[in-house]
């Protein structure tokens, strides 16, 4: 916006040169673009941030400029002269989006003379950037660069026989040209000012075409309202129209100024139109906004500022702003004026207060106090370990966590399954993200889909990240999980085959895992869990708390994801990883003696776990026996039906002696004993 220095020199006095009255206006938070001489003139461009809208203003401009050299402001003083007829009788106005619509004025003026404006008003109207029209028509727009208050004049004539103002939401794919003549399609959250049966103008954003001023005007109908910022910021990007009113709107208009404003145009239309005011004005306010008040704390300015301004000089800076100050015991209570919408809370005041200070009288000293050195927490630092040694053997994924809520059915998850128990996103995207997830599988088997049907063949993933469960409290419950998946085979290299990447691969990856971790004491206990393949699936139990799962995924929910290869998964509970774990390392002297070997093969029932069996194995001897490897398991001929072959090998080893044959004899006939004793097991 363009901004006429002679203009402005019209409601306040001050001696700056342009380039000082610049530097002191974007000191005082009122950026200043460029300043242009004209032949008679100066003109500055603002370039004001949203927050101060109401700059766009002259009145509100000039405002500023007294708050900095201690000046009044000349406001114009109104001398209207009404005539005998009453506005009830020309005019009524209802409201019917008040939400959208918070205040709606009106005043009539008879006998109106259309004429091109005066040489003056034209020229402040084009230093301002605005074409002059005729007199009427321009006295909206000076007064609307005077006041920030936009509005419009209607042909009183072209109004509906019921001369009455309905402000509405549009109806559906509703037609409507505007004064530029273009004929726009409405839809339910625009605003649209009507005669009680047609549009006549687009609220806040353009007058129509239908209603429009012309040579045989001689009644005219002065519009100023108060519209929602957003709601006219939308209409105006929705249908790519945007008019110096859609821009003061959007900022924000002073809710209060619309009285002044309708009755200064009205005043000018009398001067510089001849028209005739019909007495009083129809103003619908059905909710009056009263000024803000805001406690003040002296000592808190002076704490924020790192300055010592004294109460007084405080109460200075406000008044001259135009605030009312009142002492309220040590505290200041401040009464900000509607036309300052950005004041809110105590530390804009505070900003106010810097400002008008002059912030190159603020001290620059140096922030002082003790300082401490960043670093993660524990929990963070293992959370980091876990990702590394993930990453030794399994590439890293991030999926969002958003899901489609059909994924959950893709799963095989039953109907009453805690994990359909999901939180909602208020405003999803789209479908495809409009959970949030209660698991990770379905974002790796989603990834796995992808890059098969990409041609990337052999897949070992890993995620880390957050699932999340509704929490009756308030905020959803959110816990971190560590899943991966394996299709596929390994590579292929001179020194080793292809691999079957499987559910023995896998566990295989996970045993080393957790033992890299320290966890000791985990099991692996043959389950069924949905999604998972029955017989091909365990939990993962460390003491009597279940740290995972891990299994083959079921054959139905692999058909669901397009996945034609086998998919072997696991996922575990972060937290109770990190419960488990021990970050302690342990260390021994390398045994200086040699071990001995023995085999052994005994005959078990055929449902008897395997991980039993090596239990008993080390509880009946726990100080020679230093590992113990299962590299056979047989059923077939040779053993009895039920039953299966298990052959492992004993390694044992003492740290202080060679064994002898006697002690190792004696070692393996305690372990036959207790298989025997524990399992009903004997040596085949």
């Amino acid at each position: 916006m363009g901004v006429s220095l002679k203009w402005l020199k019209e409601y306040v006095d001050f001696d700056w040169k342009p380039e000082e009255l610049a530097h002191n206006l974007t000191m005082a938070g009122v950026a200043i673009e460029g300043i242009e001489e004209t032949d008679n003139d100066t003109v500055m461009e603002l370039d004001l941030t949203p927050n101060r809208g109401d700059c766009l203003g002259l009145i509100n401009l000039a405002r500023e400029v007294a708050a900095l050299n201690g000046t009044d402001v000349r406001i114009p003083e109104l001398k209207i002269t009404e005539n005998g007829e009453r506005i009830d009788d020309f005019i009524s106005v209802k409201i019917d989006a008040p939400d959208l619509c918070p205040r709606y004025t009106a005043r009539a003026i008879k006998n109106v003379t259309l004429k091109p404006s005066p040489a003056w008003m034209q020229e402040h109207l084009i230093n301002s950037g605005i074409r002059p029209i005729n007199n009427v028509v321009d006295i909206t727009n000076y007064v609307m660069l005077e006041t920030n208050q936009p509005l419009h004049a209607f042909d009183y004539s072209l109004l509906g026989q019921d001369h009455t103002i309905v402000v509405r939401r549009a109806k559906p794919g509703e037609k409507f040209t505007t004064l530029d003549d273009v004929e726009r399609e409405l839809d339910q959250n625009m605003l649209v000012i009507t005669d009680g049966s047609k549009p006549v103008a687009l609220a806040g954003v353009m007058g129509g075409l239908n209603t429009e001023i012309n040579d045989s005007t001689t009644t005219v109908l002065l519009e100023s309202a108060c519209f929602m910022g957003t709601n006219i910021r939308r209409t105006s990007h929705t249908l790519a129209l945007r008019s110096d009113s859609s821009i003061r709107f959007e900022k924000g208009t002073d809710i209060n100024g619309v009285i002044y404003a309708v009755n200064r145009a009205a005043n000018l239309i009398q001067e510089l139109a001849g028209g005739e005011v019909v007495s009083g004005i129809c103003d619908e306010y059905p909710a009056h906004q009263v000024p803000k008040k805001i406690l003040l704390r002296p000592e808190r300015v002076n704490y924020l500022l790192g300055t010592s301004i004294p109460t007084e000089e405080i109460k200075v800076f406000l008044t001259r702003l135009k605030f009312n100050v009142s002492d309220i015991k040590d505290y200041l209570m401040v009464e900000v004026p509607t036309y300052r919408p950005d004041i809110e809370m105590e530390v804009d005041l505070i900003e106010e207060v810097a400002r008008l200070y002059g912030y190159q009288n603020i001290p620059t000293n140096l922030p002082y106090g003790p300082t401490t050195t960043g670093g993660l927490t524990p929990y963070q630092k293992f959370r980091d370990m876990v990702k590394s040694l993930a990453a030794h053997q399994l590439y890293e994924v991030i999926n969002y966590s958003f899901i489609n809520p059909t994924w959950l059915d893709m799963l095989l998850l039953p109907e009453n399954s805690e994990l359909r128990n999901v939180i909602k996103v208020a405003n999803p995207l789209s479908e495809d993200q409009s959970v949030m997830r209660t698991l990770l599988l379905p974002g790796l088997l989603t990834t796995v889909s992808r890059n098969l049907a990409r041609k990337n063949d052999n897949l070992a993933m890993f995620e880390m990240g957050s699932v999340f469960y509704p929490d009756v409290q308030g905020l959803p419950r959110e816990k971190l999980k560590l899943a991966a998946v394996v299709a596929g085979n390994t590579d292929v290299n001179w020194l080793k085959h292809k691999v079957d990447m499987d559910f023995y691969y896998l566990k295989g990856i996970v045993e080393s895992f957790l033992n890299q971790l320290g966890v000791t004491g985990f099991r692996f206990i043959e389950a069924t869990n949905p999604g998972y393949h029955p017989g091909r699936t365990a939990l993962i139990q460390v003491g009597e708390k279940i740290l995972g799962v891990i299994g083959e995924i079921h054959p139905l929910v692999l058909q669901n994801f397009s996945i034609k290869p086998r998919a072997c998964a696991f996922e575990l509970d972060m937290e109770m990883l990190y419960e488990f774990s021990s970050r302690k390392i342990m260390m021994e002297e390398i045994a200086r003696y040699p071990s001995v070997e023995r085999d052994i093969a005994i005959i078990v029932d055929q449902a008897l776990e395997v991980d039993r069996v090596i239990s008993v194995i080390k509880e009946a001897e726990d100080k020679l026996l230093r590992e113990v490897v299962v590299f056979d398991i047989y059923s077939g001929e040779q053993v009895p039906q039920g039953s299966k072959s298990i052959a492992f090998k004993l390694t044992l080893q003492a740290s202080d002696r060679t064994l002898t044959d006697d002690e190792v004899s004696k070692t393996i006939t305690d372990v036959l004993e207790a298989l025997k004793t524990r399992l009903d097991a004997r040596l085949r």
